[in-house]
C-alpha cells in the first residue's frame, strides 16, 4: 500500500536510519531545525503527528529513497541542549520538490506501507533463523545479553531486517543499499553476507589479538624472570665476597646483542650463546667460554666500512709523495681506485654476495719498500692499515684460529686484523708471506688459499667464530723476497707485481726526500744543521752500500748524523755542518764496493755474469782452468758450492765446446786428456739456476782461445746442447745489478726482449743491450779481438 505525501526534508550527513529505528537530532543545526519546525507547523493544531522525512546525504549528496519519520517529542537534552525525538517508520521515495511553510525544503514523497503479513515460505524462515544465528553470536560476543533477548523475540522479517540499522560494523552505503530494498528476504540475504564476513574480520582479529596479548605475557614474564635472576645472582656475589659493583651491565650480553648492528645470522647465533650464557652456573668455565666468544663477535666491525678516498689525483700525489720510483705498484691500486670509483657511479653494490676487493702479491729483494708501501696505499685509499706478519707461522690455526673445544682457543689473524682494523675494509698487509712454514700441526699457506681467493672469501669462516665473515672488500697486500718459495696454488691466487729495486738515481732521491729527514729527525737535527749533498748521497749508494733497497744506505746516513752528533758535542766540529763527497772517507771509511771486472777478467778464462738473489740482483764471476797434462787429471771438477741445474749447465757447455771446437776455431782436441775446473767465487753462497750457462761458456771459450773477456761486458742466459741461446728470468734485476757495477755492455738472450720494457728508461740509457740467439754472436761480443803475435792460447802451452 502506498500513498504521496508533500512532507519536508531533515537531511542526514552520512547517515542512514532504517524503518524502527528511535533517533534523537539535536536542533541546533539550521537544517534539522527548520524541518522540525516545518513538521510540526504543518501538523498544527495536532502537533504529535508531525512528520518528516529523514533523508540520507551521503557526500553531499542526496538520496533517492527516505524513512518517514515521526516527530514523538521535542525537547532539551540533560546538558540544555533544544532536541527532538524521531521515529522511523516506513519507507518513502522522493519525488519532486514542491513548497510549504518555514525554511525547509519540501518533496513530494510517495510512502511505502508495511509488508503484508500473510503466510511465510521456508526460505524466509530459513533466512530469519540463520540471521538471527548470526546476530545472537555477535552479540554475545560483546557481552549485550539485553538486546539478545529483543532480538530473539522479534518475528517478523522486515522488523528484524530493519534492525541492522543500529549494526556498527555496517557502513553508510551499505545501510542506504538495505533502505533501498523493500524485500526483507532480500535484505536478509545481504544482511547475512555482510555479518558473515564481519565475523570472519573479527576472529581474525581476535586471532592478532590473543596472539598479540600472548607474546606481551611472554615478555612480561620474561621480564620478570630476568630481573629476579639478576638479583638471584647479585646475592650471590656478595655472599661470595664479589661484590655488586658495575659487572652487571657487562654481564647484560643480550642488551649488547640486541643494540650492536649485526646481521642477521650472526645475531641469531649471537643470541643462541647469550641463551646458554644464561643457563650455564657461574662455577662453569664454559660461561667464561662463552663470553669471550661474545666479545668477540661484538667488537667485529660486521657492517661498518670506511668511505674510500676517490680523488684518483689526489691518491696518486700521496703515493708519490711517500715513495720514488714503484710504477707498477702505484699504477695497479690507481686503477683499482678508478674501477672503484665507476662502481660507485654506476650504483653497483654487492654482486652474487662478492664485492670489489683485490689480492696484490709484492715481490722483491729487502729494503725496497713493500712494507712501508701498505701503509702508503691505505692513506691513498682513506683505508684503516693493518699489518699480519707472518714469516715463521707454521700452524694452519694461526689463519684459521683454533676451535672452541680447546682451552684457550682464540680467533686466527685474519680475524684479529679485521678487528684492529675497526672496518670489514681495510689494508691488510700480509707481510713475508714467502716464509710461511709447516709441519704436523698443517700447511698456514693451505688455509690462505681461502683468505685470498676472491671467488670464496666472501664467506670465509674461522674455526673459532664458526660464522661467515666477509673478506671481499678487503685490499690484501701480500710481501715476498723469494716469489719461487710461494706455492703455486697461492700464488696463482695473487696478482704479481714485482719491486726489482732503485736505480742509482731513485736511491739519491729516495735519501734526500725521505731518509735524510727522518734520520736527522731521530739523531735531534734541525733540517739547516746538517746537509748531504747529492754526490756524497751519489756515492754512498754506489760505493758504500750497493744493494737493491735501501736500508743499508739509510744505515750509512744514520752513522754520518751520529758522528756529526759526537763531534759537535766534543766540540770538533760547528753546525751548521755540509757533507760532501770527499768527507765520507771520515765518516763511513774507505769505499767497501769499487769495479773489480776489469781486474777479474784481465786473464782468459773469466767470465762475468748476472745473477738474482734473495737480496736482489747480483754480479757473479766464473772462473775455468784446465789441468797440467802431466799431472794426469781429467773429467770435469765444479766448486762453488754449485746446484745441480747449473752443474748441469757446466757439462752443457763443456760438451757443446767439444762438439763445435772446429768450427768455433778453438783448440778442444786435448780436452779429454786434460781435467777442467770451473770456479764460482764466494763459494760460501749456495748457487743454482740455468742462467750462467753462456757465461760458462764464455769462460771456458776465453779459457781455450787465450783470447780475455771485455771488461765492461756482462751476460746471462741459459745454453743448450746446439748452441741456442734461450730466455731466463730476473732481467731487470739483472740490469740493474749490471749498473750499479759499473758494466756498460749486457748480452740477454732474445726472447727477454719484452722484458725490457720494465727496466727504467735511465738504465736501459745507460747500457749497451745486445740481445743474442746463438753462442756465436756472444763469443764475437763477449771476447777481446785475437792477438796477431804474442802469447799462444793456454791448451797449448
Amino acid at each position: 500500500m502506498t500513498e504521496t505525501r508533500v512532507l519536508p526534508v531533515l537531511p542526514l550527513d552520512d547517515a542512514v536510519v532504517l524503518p524502527g529505528m528511535v533517533v534523537p537530532f539535536a536542533l541546533s543545526n539550521v537544517e534539522t531545525r527548520a524541518a522540525v519546525d516545518a513538521a510540526r507547523a504543518a501538523a498544527k493544531p495536532d502537533s504529535s503527528n508531525a512528520e518528516v522525512l529523514l533523508t540520507p546525504r551521503l557526500d553531499g549528496r542526496y538520496a533517492g529513497v527516505a524513512a518517514l519519520g515521526v516527530i514523538e517529542q521535542v525537547g532539551r537534552l540533560p546538558g540544555g541542549e533544544p532536541a527532538a525525538v524521531v521515529r522511523a517508520v516506513a519507507r518513502a521515495r522522493i519525488g519532486t520538490g514542491s513548497t510549504g511553510p518555514g525554511a525547509a525544503l519540501w518533496v513530494e514523497a510517495t510512502i511505502h506501507g508495511p509488508e503484508s503479513t500473510g503466510p511465510r515460505t521456508g526460505r524466509v524462515n530459513e533466512l530469519v533463523r540463520e540471521y538471527k544465528a548470526l546476530v545472537t553470536s555477535l552479540l554475545q560476543q560483546r557481552g549485550a545479553w539485553q538486546v539478545v533477548d529483543s532480538v530473539t523475540g522479534i518475528d517478523d522479517p522486515s522488523t528484524l531486517a530493519d534492525t541492522a540499522g543500529y549494526a556498527p560494523y555496517l557502513s553508510a552505503a551499505q545501510k542506504l543499499e538495505l533502505l533501498e530494498t523493500a524485500d526483507a528476504a532480500a535484505r536478509l540475504e545481504k544482511l547475512l553476507g555482510w555479518t558473515r564476513e564481519h565475523l570472519a574480520e573479527l576472529e581474525v582479529a581476535e586471532t592478532i589479538r590473543k596472539d598479540v596479548q600472548e607474546g606481551m605475557d611472554r615478555q612480561q614474564r620474561e621480564f620478570l624472570l630476568r630481573r629476579q635472576l639478576e638479583a638471584v645472582r647479585k646475592e650471590l656475589r656478595e655472599l661470595s665476597g664479589q661484590g655488586g659493583g658495575d659487572g652487571e651491565a657487562e654481564d647484560d650480553y643480550r642488551a649488547r646483542v640486541e643494540a650492536a648492528d649485526l646481521p642477521e645470522k650472526v645475531r641469531a647465533a649471537a643470541m643462541k650463546e647469550v641463551d646458554r650464557l644464561e643457563r650455564t652456573s657461574e662455577a662453569s668455565p664454559e660461561g667464561g667460554w662463552i663470553r669471550t666468544w661474545l666479545d668477540t663477535v661484538l667488537e667485529l666491525p660486521w657492517n661498518r666500512r670506511s668511505e674510500d678516498n676517490y680523488d684518483i689525483a689526489g691518491a696518486r700525489a700521496v703515493l708519490d709523495a711517500d715513495h720514488a720510483g714503484l710504477d707498477d705498484v702505484k699504477d695497479r691500486i690507481i686503477e683499482f681506485l678508478a674501477v672503484r670509483r665507476r662502481r660507485a657511479d654506476a650504483g653497483l653494490g654487492v654482486v652474487g654476495g662478492r664485492r670489489s676487493g683485490a689480492v696484490l702479491a709484492l715481490a722483491g729483494p729487502p729494503g725496497v719498500g713493500k712494507t712501508s708501501l701498505g701503509e702508503s696505499v691505505a692513506r691513498a685509499m682513506g683505508r684503516s692499515f693493518v699489518r699480519v706478519a707472518l714469516g715463521g707461522v707454521r700452524d694452519e690455526a694461526e689463519i684459521r684460529g683454533h676451535r672452541r673445544t680447546y682451552v684457550g682457543a682464540m680467533p686466527g689473524r685474519i680475524v684479529r686484523a679485521i678487528r684492529e682494523a675497526g672496518t670489514m675494509n681495510p689494508v691488510v698487509l700480509l707481510d713475508e708471506v714467502d716464509k710461511l712454514g709447516s709441519d704436523y700441526r698443517g700447511d698456514p699457506t693451505a688455509a690462505l688459499l681461502e683468505v685470498l681467493d676472491p671467488a670464496q672469501n666472501h664467506t670465509f669462516r674461522d674455526h673459532y667464530l664458526e660464522l661467515e665473515l666477509d673478506l671481499s672488500d678487503v685490499l690484501f697486500l701480500a710481501t715476498a723476497n723469494v716469489v719461487e718459495a710461494i706455492p703455486a696454488p697461492l700464488l696463482d691466487r695473487m696478482e704479481l707485481v714485482r719491486l726489482d729495486g732503485y736505480t742509482e738515481d731513485e736511491k739519491v732521491v729516495i735519501a734526500r726526500d725521505h731518509l735524510l729527514p727522518r734520520q736527522r729527525a731521530v739523531a735531534g737535527f734541525a733540517e739547516t744543521d746538517v746537509t748531504i749533498d747529492e754526490d756524497a748521497l751519489r756515492m754512498i749508494a754506489g760505493d758504500y752500500t750497493r744493494e737493491a733497497g735501501v736500508r743499508d744506505l739509510e744505515r750509512s746516513i744514520a752513522r754520518i748524523l751520529r758522528k756529526t752528533a759526537a763531534r759537535a758535542a766534543a766540540g770538533e766540529c760547528a753546525l751548521p755542518l755540509s757533507v760532501g763527497a770527499g768527507d765520507l772517507n771520515s765518516y763511513l771509511g774507505r769505499p767497501k764496493h769499487t769495479p773489480e771486472s776489469a781486474e777479474r777478467t784481465a786473464l782468459p778464462g773469466v767470465a762475468t755474469g748476472l745473477a738474482v738473489t734473495g737480496a736482489g740482483g747480483d754480479v757473479l764471476f766464473v772462473e775455468a782452468s784446465l789441468a797440467d797434462r802431466e799431472t794426469g787429471a781429467d773429467g770435469v771438477t765444479l766448486t762453488g758450492q754449485l746446484g745441480d741445474v747449473m752443474k748441469e749447465s757446466a757439462q752443457i757447455a763443456l760438451s757443446y765446446l767439444r762438439s763445435r771446437g772446429a768450427q768455433l776455431e778453438l783448440p778442444v782436441g786435448d780436452l779429454a786428456d786434460r781435467g777442467v775446473h770451473i770456479h764460482v767465487p764466494a763459494g760460501a753462497v749456495p748457487k743454482d739456476g740455468p742462467s750462467a750457462g753462456i757465461t760458462m761458456t764464455t769462460a771456458l771459450a776465453s779459457l781455450l782461445s787465450g783470447r780475455p773477456v771485455r771488461a765492461d761486458v756482462a751476460m746471462t742466459g741459459e745454453v743448450s746442447l746446439t748452441g741456442r741461446v734461450l730466455p731466463v728470468g730476473g732481467i731487470k734485476q739483472k740490469l740493474l745489478a749490471a749498473h750499479r757495477a759499473g758494466i756498460t755492455t749486457v748480452l740477454l738472450p732474445h726472447r727477454n726482449g719484452p722484458d725490457l720494457d720494465d727496466v727504467p728508461q735511465a738504465v736501459r740509457d745507460a747500457l749497451t743491450i745486445h740481445l743474442v740467439s746463438d753462442v756465436r754472436e756472444v763469443l764475437e761480443l763477449a771476447l777481446e779481438p785475437a792477438f796477431t803475435s804474442g802469447p799462444a792460447p793456454l791448451v797449448s802451452a
